[in-house]
């Protein structure tokens, strides 16, 4: 820890995902781990042995030697976990969604610009290869299609199945709706939306289409209850259609020209778009020590903010119809917990 261009992290919550942030900090030459906290002690201790990292009892004695942290607990914990440490001037990358509800989320968005320091979103889609080609595309989009589609979370004694504290909108969906909102420049017109819980006490299914003000269209699918998991993003503009698959790392691109139609292979770059996350919010907290301004990383607050207010309403549509029609189910943020 001798090297002062190094960033001090932790990590608080480090279980399926927090696990990773831990192990891949601990590999990163911009980052001394000061420690890790998880509200299992067990949790903790097996993860810190694992990686011989120091385990801390109180996520606030560890925050207190540290200048970034990583929060990766429970969506429905995330806005208690991370008010503290904005207010203590730490720098913090919340794991998506970036809360539970809006209300929460615009109260740490805030916070963070109070505090001035760098607040960054895991929206990790945002740094997987095939997205790195679609930016470049993004001009003149006019339709998307995207599937995400995962197996049913396996057990997790005394918790949650991950991710079903929330609705499939908010736990996997949303990556979908960061990314139609960065391809598509325009306002939100309209949108219809259907879902249902299955294995769950919240939506496990979701079908969604939005129009946007500037004629273009995006219809996403999302399941949690699928036996094939699927992350497919297909891209429709004026000239021009692209196909990727963020699991298998290709895509295609398909182009009118004067004969007819080209068609291009494009084999992406293998790389981890968590460790690259990772540094990309180290990077920019490296920046705002240089500057002495926030320098924002490349997913900021205000655009899971923007994620999740989208996500909400979705969700919000979802269960004003199932009410309409009769379908009764859990209130938002409940789901089964097991023994």
């Amino acid at each position: 820890m001798g090297d002062n261009s190094r960033i001090k992290v932790g990590v608080i919550g480090v279980g399926a995902l927090g696990r990773h942030h831990a192990r891949l900090y601990n590999l990163s030459e911009n980052a001394d781990v000061v420690g890790i906290y998880d509200l299992s002690p067990e949790t903790a201790n097996r993860v810190g042995e694992e990686f011989g990292l120091k385990v801390f009892a109180d996520p606030l004695e560890l925050a207190k030697e540290c200048e970034a942290l990583s929060v990766a607990v429970p969506a429905t914990k995330h806005n208690e976990s991370t008010i503290p440490l904005l207010e203590m001037g730490k720098h913090v990358l919340v794991e998506k969604p970036l809360a539970a509800s809006v209300e929460e989320a615009a109260a740490m968005v805030r916070k963070a610009r109070e505090h001035q320091v760098v607040f960054a979103v895991g929206h990790v889609e945002r740094f997987n290869p095939a997205m790195d080609f679609l930016e470049k595309y993004a001009a003149n989009t006019r339709f998307i299609e995207a599937h995400r589609l995962a197996c049913y979370p396996p057990p997790r004694p005394g918790s949650y199945r991950r991710g079903t504290e929330v609705s499939v909108v908010l736990d996997l969906m949303i990556h979908d709706i960061d990314l139609v909102l960065r391809m598509v420049d325009s306002e939100v017109e309209r949108f219809d939306a259907v879902g249902i819980p299955v294995l769950s006490k919240t939506e496990d299914i979701v079908s969604v289409r939005i129009k946007f003000k500037n004629g273009s269209c995006a219809n996403m699918t999302a399941s949690r209850v699928s036996q094939e998991p699927q992350r497919r993003f297909r891209v429709f503009q004026e000239n021009c259609y692209i196909s990727m698959d963020y699991g298998k790392h290709f895509g295609m691109v398909l182009k009118r020209n004067r004969v007819g139609l080209a068609r291009k292979d494009i084999n992406l770059d293998e790389k981890n778009a968590l460790a690259a996350e990772l540094e990309d919010f180290i990077d920019a907290i490296k920046r705002t020590r240089t500057t002495g301004v926030v320098q924002q990383p490349k997913v900021p607050g205000e655009q899971g903010l923007e994620a999740l207010t989208l996500a909400v309403a979705i969700q919000s549509e979802i269960r004003r119809y199932n009410d309409f029609y009769g379908f009764k189910f859990a209130s938002p943020g409940v789901s089964e917990i097991d023994g």
